[in-house]
């Protein structure tokens, strides 16, 4: 068998790391029945490997290569040019030469052929080298064919193949290259298929590029291609471009663009019968791999031949489904502020306690989907989903309407048990929320709270004495008796209480006074706020610290392992590590993400808190954290008296302004305990984290896991089955590390249906000056500032007049929000977390601003209103 050379008929599933995805692929195609194939063979990364190898030079600077960064452009373009350089010049050794030249004449040594890399790591279902490195077209002779061998070996190393395996995580020296020598044919059409629709992810709908001559009309843009889209059978969509020019085949090899004739130009490229032709080839294709496909073809003397098949890898992945029926879903995540992949013992928790939609929550890309599509089918629930869904992300409840609008679609959604419904407890609220209101005691979310507090002490003085089979199946039970709590009628008549009297009052001030957004400033400091309170601790932390300069100086430079030991060493340090520690002891359950079981927590890992108490000492007025309480209460106060003084100006004025002052009451009676749910549910999850973290580090002294965290991995019956059993799946947790690699990178859609078609909401741009990005206005005002964009918490560096730009903030956040000036989100809704902080921190807020945080660059000037809900880069 050879080493060097292995031919189209030679290659199996079983050759990836000899041929690379693409050499694969066209060996797996050549044993399909009913693809034609043009012949050819592959160089294998074996000739590759080998001719590297005994290059010292190369040895040298992929070293230097490895110890770059993505940043470091002109370095990596200095240092891969080199390599390239190298590798074109190299002595390819006497037996892979005539290798390749048997294999070249056995195929015909006076035919042009297509000569392609075809990298070991590439056209993977999760990560495809697609465009990375160089193709070379109507290459003839040996000399030329060995020639651009090299020329493909060294394309390995262009900038951006270089920049895209770091961006990817793959090692440059374990992605070896083959190549592929295939046969030309002169077509008189081809073009691109996708097996899904490129543009809206659509599984069921196959879309078809095509134009005249070769391909590299369109790969290299040049020409504007026809498309088509087919789906069952049935060309639901044609666009006939003009296509002016053609890439057509020199006699002494090379190519050329040419002109097409006018007559041709307007021409449709393929007949009907032949774009359904290409769709039964496309989806037989599709059906061997398992994967939707982006496939390259040529139309040859009336048959299509395919020359490539690689994975589409920008599909988000589908949840699964147990029929075929058309289904609806929507991210979790966008709802709860976190659209980061959540590890699988994460996903199980959250489908323990989520609320009304527990049921019908189900897993892709390492996120969490609601299926609604029983309650879309309902007209009454459909009102109510899509109301509640705008309150946390308008475009989410945008694209949902947009959906909507589709009668078909909407006429042929299945029926069943909707989540939403009087059995949810909506009805059984009513009434004790009826009576808050009418007692309005200013003591009852305090007695609420304590009784809350109570059962968390007891839950975790039961849970220290359980272990094995007993411990899961008390935090199975425990997160039941959650689950009715913070949806009992307690803890909901507050929230409902709070709902209703926060709408009446912005929606009277508006229409009585002209007046939008006065809850903003009248919930000011209000008390039992646990996430505006950790806030205000912070800042005492930092107040404290900021009377030190040893501890400062420390701040810059914190051990992560030794944190609070290397503090309380320094002058003053004491005194700051035990505020620490008491902030620690109240808040230390949160951090970002925290709807994820697994994530690390501010107790685990202390340090995580050091960027937020810099961001405090550089950017903040020096006030204490009671002070900036008691400035936003008296700015609420003086918020009451200012609107009831206007309003008994009013007809009718006495009267309303008696109703207003009522309801306002209330307001400050309950809207702090809204916070409170999320806390405690956050403080229950450390102390079952905890409690499991000691079943898995029994695992890891067992050697069924390498590290404790790896149970993390896991769903919450897997964790269970490895305790009760003793054993676990060897590959188990690999496989899992290796897929959240992938998903970790995905951007989870809003909207998408079963058929894997993303819906997307859009806003009304005509109130917004021309060139502003618009979003949902969340809380009055108008700022101007640099804006800092922020993707991670630990990375904030936060300085006065800075406005922060993010993704989401979910209650970790809320210490940067005494820093800042003003906030931009892509995420969120009027009561999502940010926008609830920002009214009670008097900041102006716009969210759901769409890729806020690559169209608007760090440091930048920008104003943001938060009054009518849009940002101006300035």
């Amino acid at each position: 068998m050879n080493t060097y050379v292995l031919t189209f008929n030679e290659i199996d599933h079983t050759k990836l790391m000899e041929v690379g995805g693409k050499g694969l692929h066209l060996g797996e195609l050549t044993h399909m029945e009913g693809i034609m194939v043009p012949e050819g063979f592959c160089v294998t990364t074996e000739a590759y490997q080998k001719t590297m190898m005994k290059e010292e030079a190369l040895s040298t600077l992929l070293d230097q290569l490895s110890l770059l960064k993505t940043r470091d452009i002109r370095k990596i373009g200095e240092i891969s040019g080199k390599i390239r350089n190298t590798i074109e010049n190299l002595e390819m050794a006497e037996e892979i030469k005539q290798e390749i030249t048997a294999s070249f004449v056995r195929l015909g040594e006076h035919k042009a052929y297509a000569i392609r890399s075809s990298a070991t790591a590439e056209d993977l279902p999760l990560a495809s080298f697609a465009g990375q490195q160089d193709t070379y077209l109507n290459i003839m002779g040996i000399d030329a064919i060995l020639h651009h061998v090299r020329k493909c070996w060294a394309s390995l190393f262009t900038d951006r193949a270089v920049i895209y395996r770091m961006q990817n995580g793959f090692d440059h020296r374990k992605v070896w290259l083959s190549v592929v020598v295939q046969e030309m044919i002169y077509p008189e059409a081809s073009g691109i298929l996708f097996t899904a629709d490129p543009v809206t992810f659509n599984r069921k709908v196959l879309s078809i590029d095509a134009s005249f001559g070769l391909g590299e009309a369109l790969v290299s843009g040049i020409v504007n291609a026809d498309n088509y889209k087919v789906r069952d059978g049935r060309i639901i969509d044609k666009n006939i471009s003009i296509k002016e020019k053609v890439i057509s085949p020199l006699n002494q090899g090379g190519t050329v663009a040419r002109e097409i004739d006018k007559d041709k130009q307007k021409m449709q490229t393929l007949t009907d019968e032949q774009i359904l032709q290409l769709e039964a080839i496309g989806r037989h294709i599709e059906a061997y791999f398992g994967h939707p496909q982006d496939i390259e073809w040529c139309l040859f003397e009336g048959r299509f031949y395919i020359v490539q098949s690689r994975p589409i890898t920008t599909l988000y992945p589908l949840p699964a489904s147990e029929d075929s029926k058309h289904r609806v879903y929507f991210s979790l995540g966008h709802l709860q502020m976190m659209t980061e992949d959540i590890k699988p013992l994460g996903i199980s928790f959250c489908q323990m306690l989520s609320f009304w939609f527990g049921q019908n929550l189900t897993p892709a890309g390492g996120r969490l989907f609601i299926d609604g599509t029983y309650d879309l089918a309902s007209p009454i629930s459909r009102k109510v989903l899509i109301a509640s869904t705008g309150n946390a992300d308008i475009l989410m409840k945008n694209a949902l309407e947009n959906l909507m609008q589709r009668k078909g679609f909407v006429k042929n959604l299945p029926r069943g048990k909707t989540s939403i419904n009087a059995g949810s407890g909506a009805l059984s609220w009513i009434l004790p929320a009826i009576k808050v209101y009418l007692k309005n005691d200013d003591k009852a979310v305090e007695t609420l709270i304590a009784s809350n507090e109570k059962q968390i002490e007891d839950m975790e003085q039961k849970i220290s004495t359980l272990s094995g089979d007993d411990l899961f199946e008390f935090i199975e039970e425990d997160t039941k008796n959650l689950k009715a709590v913070l949806t009992g009628r307690e803890n909901m008549k507050m929230m409902v209480v709070g709902g209703f009297v926060s709408n009446w009052i912005n929606k009277k001030m508006e229409k009585w006074l002209g007046e939008k957004g006065a809850v903003d400033v009248l919930s000011k400091s209000a008390k039992n706020n646990v996430t505006t309170e950790m806030g205000f601790a912070l800042l005492e932390i930092a107040e404290q610290a900021r009377r030190y300069p040893e501890v400062i100086d420390y701040l810059h430079h914190p051990s992560e392992k030794t944190f609070l030991e290397d503090l309380s060493k320094v002058d003053g340090g004491e005194e700051v590590v035990k505020a620490i520690r008491i902030f620690l002891h109240q808040y230390g359950m949160r951090c970002p993400g925290e709807i994820d079981i697994t994530k690390t927590r501010w107790s685990e890992k202390p340090t995580m808190l050091v960027p937020m108490i810099l961001s405090n000492i550089s950017s903040v007025e020096q006030v204490s954290g009671t002070a900036r309480y008691e400035q936003g209460r008296q700015e609420a106060l003086a918020k009451e008296r200012e609107l009831l003084s206007r309003l008994e100006q009013l007809p009718g004025g006495k009267g309303k302004a008696k109703r207003t002052r009522r309801m306002i009451a209330v307001l400050r009676n309950v809207i702090g305990f809204r916070e409170y749910p999320k806390y405690s549910f956050i403080k229950r999850f450390q102390v079952y984290k905890r409690a499991l973290l000691k079943e898995a580090q029994a695992l890891q002294e067992k050697g069924l896991i390498k590290e404790a965290e790896d149970v993390f991995h896991l769903s919450f019956e897997e964790f269970r089955h490895a305790v009760r059993t003793q054993t676990l799946d060897d590959g188990l947790i690999s496989q899992r590390k290796e897929a959240y690699r992938q998903f970790e990178k995905m951007t989870p859609p809003r909207v998408m249906t079963s058929e894997g078609e993303v819906i997307s909401g859009t806003y009304n741009t005509n109130h917004v000056p021309a060139g502003a990005l618009v979003g949902v206005p969340v809380s009055s005002g108008t700022v101007e500032g640099r804006a800092r964009v922020v993707l991670k918490l630990e990375d904030a560096v936060i300085e006065d007049g800075d406005i922060l730009v993010t993704a989401f903030t979910d209650p970790s956040w809320t210490p940067l929000f005494v820093s800042i000036k003003g906030i931009v989100t892509e995420v969120g809704g009027l009561m999502t977390h940010g926008a609830v902080v920002t009214r009670e921190y008097g900041i102006p807020g716009v969210v759901g601003v769409e890729n806020a945080t690559t169209l608007i660059t760090d440091g930048q000037q920008i104003r943001v209103n938060g009054t009518e809900g849009y940002v101006e880069i300035i």
